[in-house]
């Protein structure tokens, strides 16, 4: 897979690796075959996934020539996953380099995967697609529909117990903690599951159910459960999740900022 030009951030990869290895003998190894060893943020990726998701019927090599095909087949791809991983950087203070998302963070992960899956089902390889969700959810505890639309410049954080459903729409720069869940109410067919407009910040353990949006640059509390249509800029906590306030900033998915004070909306 060719080397795209002008790559900063698969520039910086390789740097911080490169150091690491010297500093820890002990995974030259492992960081020679997962980045040093390739020329491209997208070989190195379909490497590494590819050895998460492989099983006794289709091994990682096998594997691995499909997340090229999609890596190449859709350039977009590789946009996303930098933006992606920006996004990781910026917003995360666990992530203290570039690197770090692609060797050891499930939730950056699940979603490459995803984008590997969703490539498959918008190209007529549905069969494909679903073995791949199955394989992502039973591997890396995060269940994303491949039919599902999702933007770039995701968050993830911790990502164990993302559920996100067919018919699903994330849209850019949002950012999500573990255990959410975008899902339908069990009764609907159809168009049934939320969209969720740029910039959105979803809180750990939050339930967002049926075909309702979730307005640009709004706020939704941990533990939420939100069953209708979020103003655009509001915040919504509870259960059943109601607008308590408006958000401070226009980007909450860009400053993590969680906190809520009943009444008053968001803690000054």
């Amino acid at each position: 897979m060719p080397k795209p030009a002008n790559d900063p951030i698969w520039e910086a990869i390789r740097a911080e690796v490169a150091q690491e290895a010297h500093d820890e003998p002990m995974l030259a190894n492992f960081l020679y075959g997962v980045v040093l060893n390739h020329k491209s943020l997208e070989a190195a990726l379909s490497f590494l996934l590819s050895a998460k998701l492989e099983s006794t019927t289709i091994p990682a090599i096998s594997l691995r020539d499909l997340l090229d095909e999609a890596y190449i087949g859709d350039p977009a791809i590789g946009v996303a996953v930098r933006a992606d991983i920006q996004a990781i950087r910026t917003r995360d203070p666990a992530c203290s380099g570039y690197a770090i998302p692609l060797l050891y963070f499930k939730g950056f992960h699940a979603l490459q995967s995803y984008r590997a899956a969703h490539y498959f089902w918008t190209h007529g390889r549905r069969s494909l697609a679903l073995y791949l969700q199955s394989r992502i959810a039973q591997t890396l505890a995060v269940d994303i529909h491949p039919a599902a639309r999702i933007g770039s410049g995701i968050l993830m954080d911790h990502a164990t117990g993302i559920v996100i459903g067919e018919t699903a729409v994330v849209e850019d720069d949002v950012s999500m903690l573990h255990e959410v869940t975008l899902g339908g109410t069990g009764k609907e067919h159809g168009d049934r599951h939320p969209k969720i407009r740029r910039g959105v910040l979803i809180g750990a353990g939050a339930k967002i159910l049926g075909n309702v949006e979730v307005g640009e640059g709004a706020k939704i509390g941990a533990g939420s459960v939100v069953l209708k249509a979020i103003p655009p800029h509001s915040t919504a906590a509870g259960v059943p999740a109601e607008i308590v306030g408006h958000t401070r900033v226009d980007v909450p998915a860009l400053e993590m900022d969680h906190r809520i004070t009943n009444g008053s909306g968001d803690a000054k």
